[in-house]
């Protein structure tokens, strides 16, 4: 390497030198000396480039028993890089306690696929496990409630990346529940407050649409599977092919790759260090305290609201989603409990 290197600037250097004898030898050409100048710095300048380049080539790289790309240079100088390497597949993998076939080989690629995907998408898989961090315990409280599997926590990481968007079908929140669903899993949704932007009373509506799916299905996979496609298209579809598994059916390609999603961000979340994501502990986002105050009355303008309980409006709207105005109605006999920080 040093070879190479030195042998590329001393070209440059002999050009620099060839140029000025052939200009001293040869006064024909009448260059002047702003020119002559010119031409020297424009040649000074390629060959520190060279050099530069061919200084900074590492002497020496590997790939750690953690997935992380390691690069050892001579001298001073430091860019570690990352290279684009091929993660391997899990040798055995389970959804919900349900062996995944990844000795069948489309099911083997399917997983490659999705796992090399959020391998790279960096900073998306960066953010999802922050954000997970923040939710997660409060996720799984809800779910050993309704006798939920706990691997369903990593269902709205690729529903939503746990944030509160909008799908172009205007499927809502961190769950992507549909209006028509929402009010038959006992959400409120009106104009002026919308339970599927809560990220915890969504979370206890999906519950109850797992639980009526695996009383149709017995099987968690296809459980997840219908919470993509519906359980009437998951239904249809081992009807009409003469099969009893998710892994075993032709789907279009969103449901198909589905549940290798969900397996995928949970087998990144789980072994950060193994596919390349380091993140320090006070890097993850932490759940944030709140008290909670019972509203039985109408609020008319929530800005006087949250400025009269020690807040402000963009606090208020940041821990209260659901509230999709700037004023909230009470009818008589309800209530709601508003969010603020403590």
């Amino acid at each position: 390497m040093r070879g190479n290197h030195k042998s590329g600037l001393g070209r440059y250097l002999y050009l620099l030198y060839s140029i000025t004898l052939h200009n001293s030898i040869t006064s024909k050409m009448n260059l002047n000396l702003s020119n002559y100048l010119s031409i020297c710095s424009l040649v000074l300048l390629f060959g520190y480039i060279t050099y530069k380049e061919w200084s900074t080539k590492p002497s020496r790289d590997k790939i750690s028993d953690e997935g992380v790309f390691e690069v050892q240079y001579e001298g001073e100088i430091s860019d570690p890089r990352l290279p684009a390497v091929s993660f391997d597949v899990p040798a055995a993998m389970s959804f919900a306690g349900e062996t995944v076939p990844l000795d069948v080989p489309d099911v083997h690629e399917r997983l490659d696929k999705e796992l090399q995907i959020n391998c790279y998408l960096h900073s998306n898989t960066i953010f999802l496990i922050k954000r997970a961090n923040r939710w997660f315990p409060e996720m799984e409280k809800i779910l050993e409630k309704y006798d939920i599997p706990q691997d369903f926590k990593y269902l709205p990481l690729i529903e939503s990346n746990l944030l509160n968007v909008i799908s172009p079908r205007d499927a809502v929140g961190y769950w992507q529940i549909l209006k028509t669903s929402g009010t038959e899993l006992d959400l409120e949704i009106t104009n002026e407050v919308d339970e599927r932007y809560d990220p915890l009373k969504a979370t206890e509506a999906a519950c109850k649409y797992l639980k009526r799916s695996y009383k149709k299905f017995g099987n968690w996979t296809m459980v997840a599977a219908s919470y993509n496609r519906g359980m009437g298209g998951m239904d249809r579809a081992l009807e009409d092919q003469s099969v009893d598994s998710y892994y075993d059916l032709y789907l279009n390609d969103e449901t198909s790759r589905y549940v290798f999603r969900i397996l995928a961000i949970k087998e990144i979340a789980e072994n950060p260090l193994r596919y390349g994501f380091h993140i320090e502990p006070q890097h993850l986002y932490k759940q944030e305290p709140l008290r909670f105050i019972e509203v039985d009355e109408t609020v008319k303008d929530l800005v006087t609201f949250a400025k009269s309980h020690g807040t402000n409006y963009k606090l208020l709207k940041r821990h209260n989603p659901w509230l999709r105005e700037n004023r909230l109605t009470v009818k008589k006999g309800r209530s709601y409990r508003i969010a603020i920080p403590s």
